[in-house]
């Protein structure tokens, strides 16, 4: 399945896609409440989406942990229990508003050097 979906998304979407591909992971670590369980479910969508597209399987691989690792900053669990810690039960809502700026910006800063590397410095995989 994730397959057939990166054969659609990169159809769909086509060779912008690595400006997304970080947001996908951190949409993955936002709901999977993890950077490594968000990086278990989308490796291979990741994977396959570069293979469809003729781009580097390994960075687009390296954009889903990286976009995995902003998503943890935002991740529920996360929140909640940083909140425990530091006393502020209650106002989850309020961090996670506050810390989304930092996400986004990482992601949208992630997705141009994305870009960059693939389209301008013609990045590609190690072993090719």
């Amino acid at each position: 399945m994730p397959v057939m979906m990166a054969q659609a998304v990169a159809n769909g979407v086509g060779g912008i896609y690595p400006f997304f591909a970080p947001a996908v992971g951190a949409m993955g670590a936002f709901f999977a409440g993890s950077n490594t369980v968000s990086n278990l479910m989308l490796a291979e969508f990741q994977f396959s989406v570069a293979e469809t597209l003729g781009l580097s399987t390994a960075m687009m691989v390296a954009l889903q942990a990286v976009g995995a690792a902003a998503g943890n900053m935002i991740a529920t669990h996360n929140v909640v229990a940083a909140s425990a810690t530091v006393g502020l039960l209650g106002r989850e809502g309020t961090t996670i508003r506050k810390t989304i700026i930092p996400t986004i910006y990482y992601l949208v800063f992630t997705g141009i050097i994305a870009l960059i590397a693939f389209y301008v410095l013609g990045v590609t995989d190690p072993l090719m």
